[in-house]
């Protein structure tokens, strides 16, 4: 499969080691430009590479993992997404700690708001609800592998997210639709920093 990320900071990275690590090719985005990039797609191998977030927005599957406030400057301009397994990696910080605000969207879930943004996509909620240094190690733990909640309006979508981290060695648990099952995982959610095993 070829990733592409739009965004390419501490969780993009982590997923781009995964990614690459089970032989998937990796194009990575920022706003400072793919040469700002250089030294990273360098450490990263011969499978990454670095591109304008119109070229990796056209890969297989896109990661969606910017600041809040910087989303629809990220995402303006990308080419039609029709159909394209985009998996939200936001939270909706209208600013960041340590002085954390969560923007206020209505009855709007966050990942709602960014499909409004990216008509055509097929967009699933994952990896929101882990901290960072959760997402970059190997998953498996010897008490068994991190749970990864997820949710999305489209079933296929939410397969091909499942398949894939589940190879990452993720233990991949399906919350239903964006509305009902994303608001669990964002911020203030239920679910929002539970880090949990599953045992095999």
């Amino acid at each position: 499969m070829r990733i592409g990320t739009i965004g390419a900071g501490t969780i993009a990275q982590a997923l781009a080691r995964h990614a690459i690590r089970h032989g998937h090719e990796v194009v990575l985005s920022n706003s400072r430009g793919p040469a700002s990039l250089s030294s990273l797609v360098a450490d990263l191998g011969p499978l990454a590479a670095a591109g304008t977030p119109a070229q990796a927005a056209a890969a297989d599957l896109v990661v969606l993992a910017v600041g809040w406030p910087r989303i629809p400057d990220a995402v303006a301009g990308l080419p039609p997404l029709d159909g394209t397994v985009v998996i939200d990696a936001t939270n909706q910080f209208a600013s960041p700690p340590p002085e954390p605000r969560i923007a206020d969207l209505g009855d709007l879930t966050g990942s709602e708001y960014v499909a409004s943004l990216l008509p055509g996509a097929r967009v699933v909620k994952a990896f929101n609800a882990l901290y960072a240094q959760y997402i970059a190690p190997d998953p498996r733990h010897e008490a068994g592998r991190q749970v990864l909640f997820l949710a999305g309006d489209d079933a296929g979508a939410k397969d091909t997210v499942k398949r894939l981290t589940s190879q990452f060695g993720f233990a991949p648990v399906d919350l239903g639709p964006l509305r009902e099952g994303g608001r669990l995982i964002q911020l203030s959610g239920p679910l929002s920093a539970l880090h949990v095993l599953k045992q095999d």
